[in-house]
């Protein structure tokens, strides 16, 4: 079976994001890999294969200030790597909003919407991770023109390239979106792989369109575990996913 590719957000204990993942569950579901025997490489190397034994590529979109403050510190210390896709005019800037997280603007969990810092970034990519593209903006990429879809990718690798001093040839679709035109626009770009994030996880249709599976606020241990399987994995490819996921969510959500 491919490397278990998974896709995180934001970390909080606070926040009710479903973006968002406490950090002492996100720290248990970590364990539970390397207790299975599991260790973690970046995204490119889990797309190129040729890996040997069990392997996870743990990787964050949206560059949020917590996948430095809190993630980085747990990974580290259970001695693993991840990959982190930057949306690159936010970063180092205030709260970053797009639709689908600027509802919190305003709201008492505005700080969340924080991004790490070029810095934060380049200390990241000294430690072993990957520092990789989810584009300027975070647009939908099959909505805008092919000048803006252009810019988007090639701006955002060339921004990663120039502040931390290191090739960018990975990207994360913002939103998963994406169609043949934009994965032939990636490849233009100078990208070797790229992330997608569907509902459920087809099986690969190339480095250029890679699935992910996505890791949500609402999932708890049992969630989790489905997810991961080597049969809950075959099962995110059947229309029977939903039915068996989604009463696991409701009972973690219990008290």
């Amino acid at each position: 079976m491919e490397a278990l590719s998974l896709c995180y957000h934001a970390l909080s204990a606070t926040w009710p994001a479903e973006l968002s993942v406490a950090p002492a569950r996100f720290q248990r579901q970590v364990a539970f890999l390397a207790r299975r025997g599991y260790r973690c490489v970046t995204f490119s190397e889990a797309v190129a294969g040729k890996l040997d034994g069990r392997v996870a590529a743990i990787t964050f979109d949206d560059g949020y200030a917590s996948i430095f403050t809190l993630a980085f510190p747990i990974l580290e210390r259970l001695g693993m790597t991840a990959t982190v896709f930057l949306p690159t005019q936010f970063v180092g800037g205030g709260p970053m909003a797009w639709p689908g997280i600027d509802g919190w603007m305003g709201s008492e969990h505005e700080h969340e919407l924080l991004p790490m810092s070029w810095e934060d970034a380049r200390r990241l990519a000294d430690a072993g991770w990957e520092v990789g593209s989810h584009t300027k903006t975070h647009p939908h990429l099959t909505e805008v023109s092919d000048a803006t879809l252009a810019d988007e990718l090639a701006g955002s690798r060339e921004a990663c390239e120039q502040m931390l001093d290191r090739p960018c040839r990975s990207l994360a679709y913002p939103y998963g979106d994406h169609d043949d035109r934009v994965v032939a626009a990636a490849g233009r770009a100078g990208y070797t792989c790229a992330a997608t994030f569907p509902s459920q996880t087809p099986a690969a249709t190339g480095p250029l369109a890679w699935p992910r599976i996505g890791v949500f606020h609402q999932d708890g241990q049992a969630a989790y575990r489905l997810k991961v399987s080597g049969p809950g994995r075959r099962l995110r490819r059947s229309r029977a996913w939903p039915a068996l996921v989604n009463p696991l969510r409701k009972l973690a959500r219990r008290p």
